[in-house]
């Protein structure tokens, strides 16, 4: 979520180079995981320039130091507001060149600047705009999938906005949703198809294939 306002038109640069990567976390990093297994396996051609936590303590920031990724810790308890909090995320993508930003499991509330409007990917894991918005997140989505009966769900890559789960759609996959799903067994189903959705929005981003104009995004 962000409260700048993008621009209504808007094309993604084609890059002759791997993108260069910031990607934000809030846990235990397995998104992250995902990418560098996606780089090392020649699927994406791209380098992670920095990590960002928002907490200490969580798995994703071990996971990060030991594939050797450079790995800061902005703690959003030491902040005493969203702009200060985004200005030092920000500042960290800005020094490390960063092309694309990743929200990776990233539970804070950021605000974009205008330099980094439409270079911020989000994906969640749900089909927007079902079971999307303030509060939902990790596994209170499929608890709320579960108690709604739906028998599809799945995952959502989007650029991030002014709102919640709200910017230009990118990529969507499904999932199917079974009788005896718990939380669990749905959140691993959904994760299998976010590691295919955010690397291929990303490929997509990098190859100069995304356009948005009037709100909607179109693949060219």
């Amino acid at each position: 979520m962000t409260s700048s306002a993008p621009s209504s038109s808007f094309r993604s640069p084609k890059l002759d180079r791997p993108i260069r990567l910031g990607v934000l976390i809030s846990g235990g990093g397995t998104t992250l995981v995902n990418f560098l297994k996606k780089i090392n396996a020649g699927e994406l051609n791209a380098e992670v320039a920095v990590v960002i936590a928002s907490r200490e303590g969580v798995a994703g920031i071990d996971r990060a130091r030991e594939a050797g990724l450079s790995c800061e810790v902005v703690a959003r308890k030491k902040f005493d507001s969203v702009e200060s909090f985004s200005n030092a995320i920000f500042d960290r993508c800005r020094a490390a060149n960063v092309d694309l930003v990743t929200l990776a499991g990233f539970l804070s509330l950021i605000s974009i600047p205008p330099d980094f409007e439409r270079r911020v990917l989000n994906i969640h894991p749900a089909l927007i705009p079902a079971f999307c918005g303030h509060g939902f997140h990790g596994h209170h989505v499929h608890e709320a999938v579960l108690a709604r009966g739906v028998k599809l769900s799945g995952c959502t890559v989007h650029f991030a906005d002014n709102e919640y789960d709200h910017g230009p759609i990118i990529i969507q996959r499904a999932a199917p949703v079974l009788e005896t799903d718990t939380p669990e067994t749905l959140a691993a189903r959904v994760f299998e198809a976010e590691c295919q959705a955010y690397p291929e929005a990303i490929r997509l981003f990098a190859d100069g294939r995304l356009e948005i104009a009037n709100g909607r995004l179109k693949i060219n």
